[in-house]
C-alpha cells in the first residue's frame, strides 16, 4: 500500500470516529432532552416545583429542598415512573419543622377512702383558685397529696366545667378514680351493690356537663357467702337447682360442666362469691352432683364445708351405699359428708285429723294473708308483728286458728317461711311439717337462690323444700335503669306502638297524638337531658324541597310539644328528612302513610381514632418501580412548555404553570 492511500484511509477512520461520536452525542442529547421533557410533564402532574432534576447521559440526579419527607418520597415515586430506578440518585434536603405542639392536658384523681392523690398535667390558670384548693374546700377531711404541673396554654374548650365535674363527683363515692382530659371523662368506683350502682350512675350522669364523653365504669365487689352453699333436688331424675355459690370461674364451669352431663337443660351461671370453704369447692360440688344424679332421686345440700346428702327410700340400699361410698372416697379432704337414706313416711289413719298446715299468699300489691293452724295466741301475736315489719302492718292479714298440738319448732318454720317470701315480689307458700313449698315471681335474677338460702338457714340443711321463684326483667329496677340505651328503646317502643301523625300537609300535631307525646314525655323526664335527634319523615309525593321544609317543621313541632310538657329539650335535635329512607312502599295508601313518620335516635359521640402504631408506621416502605417498554405513559397535554436545557425545577420556577387544570 503507497503512502498517498495510506494516508486516505487514516483520514478516512478518523472522518468515520468523528462522526460516530457527534452521533451519539447527538443521540446522547437527544435522549437527555426527552428525558427531560417527560420528567418535567411528571412533575408538573404531580404538581411539584421543588425538584432539581440534572441530567448525564442515562443518569438521573434529584436535588433541590423537599417540604417534608412525604414530599421527598413522592418525587423518588414520580421519577421512578419515567426512568430506570436504578439510574436515580438524589441529594433531597428535607426542611426541619420545630413546630410547637400544645401539650395534652390530663388529671387523675385517685380516691382511697380518706386518701387523695391528684396527678397530671392542666393549664395555669391566675385568678382561679388551684384544683388541689378546691378538692381541700370540698372535701376538707382527706388526706390530698397534690402531684399537678401546671402549664401556660390556653385553656381546652370544657376542661373548667369537667374539673369541675370530677371534684363534685369526688365527694359521691369513697373508692375510685376520675380521669379528665379535655372533651372526656371517665370515672372507675367501688359501689355496695346493684341498686347503688345504679342510683350513681343517675346521679353522676344527670351531674355530668355537657358537650363531654362520660365513661362510668361502677363495679360492685364479689359479696361474702355465709353459709357458702349449693343445693340441688332431684326428682324422678330431674335436676333443680336451689341455689348456688362459685368462688372462682374455674368452680363456675366445673359445676355448669357437671349439670350438664346430668341433664340439666337450663343454662346456670352461679354468681361468684368470697367465703368458700376450701380453693376445691368446684371439684366437691361436680362430684356432689353427680353423685345425686346417679341416684335419680333426693337432694344433695353442700353448706361451707359440709355434705349432706339426703335420698328417699325409694332408692335402693345397695345403690345408695355404692355412691356413697364412691362419694366419701373421691371428696377432697376439705369436706365432710353426712349421708342419710330416708326412712318411709308414716302412714296416716283414714279418720285422723289433716295433716296442718299454714297458707301464706303475698299479692302483687304487696299483701300478705296468712291462713291455717298456729300453736297459740302468742305465737300468733308474734308472727303477725314480724309480718308487718317485713310488709307493713296495714297489709298483713292473719286468719289462723290455734291448734296447741301442733309439732315442735312449728313457728320457726312459718316465720322462715315469710322471711323468704319478702324476697319475691309476689307469690306463696305452704308449710307442712315435712315440706315447705315456695313459689312466686321476682325482679331479682338471684332470687332463687336467697330463698333457697333462707329457708335453708332456718329450717336445717336436710329440710325438704320446694323453690319454685321465676324472674322477671319487667319487674327488675336495675334492668330497667334510664341508661341512654334503655331510654331509647323505651322511646322506640312507644311509637312501634303509636305514631305521632300530623293532619295532612300541616305542621301541626294532630289531637290523637297528645297521648303518645305524653307518654315520651315522661319516659325524657325520668332519663334526663339525653342527646336525641327527633327525625321527620314524609311519603315520596310532592316537590322534594317542600318535603324538606315539611319534615323539618314537623320534627320541630314534636319538640315544642315536649317542651310544653316541660322536658328539657336543649339536647334534642329536630332534623327533616323529607322522603328520604322510605319504610314502606310509596306506591300505596297505607305505605305512604307509613313513611309518614316521626323517630328519635340516640345522638352517640364519636370513637376517637385509633393512634398508630410507631411500629407499624416504620415499617412502611416506598418502592420506586421502572417502567418498561410496554408502560402506558400519558400524553403531553396541549400547551404545555418544556424547556431546552436538561436542568429543570429551579427554585425560581412556578411548576404551577404547567399543572394540568383538573388538579386546581
Amino acid at each position: 500500500m503507497s503512502r498517498k492511500t495510506l494516508l486516505v484511509s487514516i483520514a478516512a477512520f478518523v472522518a468515520a470516529a468523528v462522526l460516530a461520536l457527534g452521533t451519539a452525542l447527538l443521540l446522547v442529547a437527544l435522549l437527555e432532552r426527552r428525558t427531560a421533557e417527560a420528567l418535567q410533564q411528571a412533575f408538573a402532574r404531580a404538581q411539584i416545583g421543588w425538584v432539581q432534576v440534572t441530567l448525564d447521559g442515562l443518569d438521573v440526579t434529584l436535588a433541590g429542598t423537599a417540604p417534608d419527607e412525604s414530599a421527598r418520597i413522592s418525587a423518588l415515586q414520580v421519577a421512578g415512573e419515567v426512568v430506570d430506578a436504578t439510574r436515580i440518585s438524589e441529594t433531597i434536603a428535607v426542611t426541619q419543622r420545630n413546630a410547637i405542639v400544645a401539650p395534652v392536658f390530663r388529671v387523675e384523681m385517685m380516691r382511697n377512702r380518706d386518701d387523695l392523690s391528684v396527678i397530671g398535667l392542666v393549664p395555669a390558670r391566675p385568678g382561679r383558685a388551684p384544683i388541689a384548693e378546691r378538692l381541700r374546700d370540698a372535701l376538707p377531711d382527706l388526706a390530698i397529696e397534690d402531684l399537678l404541673q401546671t402549664t401556660d396554654y390556653a385553656v381546652p374548650g370544657g376542661w373548667v366545667a369537667a374539673t369541675d365535674f370530677a371534684v363534685a363527683a369526688l365527694e359521691k363515692f369513697e373508692v375510685g378514680r376520675i380521669s379528665v382530659t379535655a372533651g372526656r371523662i371517665e370515672v372507675e368506683a367501688l359501689v355496695d351493690g346493684p341498686e347503688e350502682r345504679r342510683s350513681l350512675e343517675e346521679e353522676l350522669r344527670g351531674m355530668a356537663p355537657r358537650g363531654q364523653v362520660l365513661t362510668l365504669d361502677l363495679i360492685a365487689p364479689r359479696p361474702v357467702a355465709a353459709p357458702f352453699l349449693l343445693r340441688v333436688d332431684a326428682e324422678a331424675g330431674v335436676l333443680h337447682v336451689g341455689a348456688c355459690n362459685a368462688d372462682t370461674e374455674e368452680a363456675q364451669q366445673a359445676i355448669a360442666t357437671a349439670l350438664t352431663r346430668a341433664g340439666y337443660a337450663r343454662r346456670l351461671v352461679c354468681p361468684l362469691a368470697l367465703g368458700a370453704p376450701t380453693p376445691r369447692w368446684g371439684e366437691g360440688a361436680a362430684l356432689g352432683i353427680a353423685t345425686l344424679a346417679s341416684l335419680g332421686e333426693g337432694n344433695l345440700t353442700m353448706s361451707d364445708g359440709t355434705v349432706i346428702l339426703a335420698i328417699p327410700h325409694t332408692v335402693a340400699g345397695s345403690d345408695f351405699d355404692r355412691a356413697v361410698g364412691s362419694l366419701e372416697t373421691a371428696l377432697p379432704e376439705a369436706f365432710s359428708l353426712s349421708a342419710r337414706h330416708l326412712d318411709p313416711p308414716p302412714e296416716v289413719e283414714p279418720d285422723a285429723d289433716a295433716a296442718p298446715e299454714v297458707q301464706l299468699r303475698l299479692t302483687e300489691e304487696g299483701r300478705l294473708s296468712l291462713a291455717g293452724r298456729l300453736p297459740d295466741e302468742r305465737i300468733r301475736a308474734a308472727v303477725g308483728a314480724f309480718a308487718g315489719a317485713r310488709f307493713g302492718r296495714e297489709a298483713v292479714e292473719i286468719g289462723a286458728r290455734l291448734d296447741p298440738e301442733l309439732p315442735s319448732g312449728w313457728a320457726i318454720r312459718v316465720l322462715t317461711v315469710i322471711e323468704a317470701l319478702a324476697e319475691l315480689h309476689h307469690g306463696e307458700a305452704l308449710v307442712r311439717a315435712d315440706r315447705v313449698r315456695i313459689s312466686g315471681v321476682s325482679g331479682n335474677p338471684d332470687a332463687r337462690s336467697q330463698v333457697t338460702q333462707a329457708l335453708l338457714q332456718g329450717l336445717g340443711s336436710e329440710a325438704r323444700i320446694d323453690v319454685q321463684v321465676r324472674y322477671d326483667e319487667a319487674l327488675d329496677p336495675v334492668a330497667n335503669a334510664p341508661t341512654p340505651d334503655n331510654c331509647e328503646a323505651r322511646i322506640h317502643d312507644i311509637l312501634r306502638e303509636t305514631k305521632i301523625t300530623f293532619d295532612p300537609g300541616a305542621t301541626e300535631i294532630n289531637a290523637a297524638s297528645a297521648p303518645v307525646i305524653d307518654r315520651i314525655a315522661e319516659v325524657l323526664r325520668e332519663c334526663g337531658e339525653l342527646p336525641f335527634e327527633v327525625a321527620g319523615y314524609t311519603d315520596s309525593q310532592g316537590r322534594e324541597e317542600t318535603n324538606l321544609n315539611l319534615s323539618q317543621a314537623r320534627a320541630e313541632a314534636v319538640i315544642n310539644a315536649l317542651l310544653a310538657r316541660r322536658v328539657l329539650v336543649a339536647s334534642l335535635v329536630a332534623q327533616g328528612y323529607g322522603a328520604a329512607d322510605p319504610i314502606a312502599d310509596n306506591g300505596t295508601e297505607a305505605g305512604r302513610e307509613a313513611n309518614r313518620r316521626i323517630e328519635f335516635r340516640l345522638i352517640r359521640p364519636e370513637a376517637p381514632p385509633e393512634p398508630i402504631d410507631p411500629a407499624l408506621e416504620a415499617q412502611l416502605t416506598f418502592e420506586v418501580q421502572s417502567p418498561g417498554a410496554d408502560t402506558i405513559r400519558p400524553r403531553p397535554r396541549p400547551g404545555s412548555q418544556v424547556a431546552d436545557a436538561p436542568t429543570i425545577g429551579s427554585g425560581d420556577e412556578e411548576a404551577t404553570d404547567e399543572t394540568p387544570a383538573e388538579s386546581q
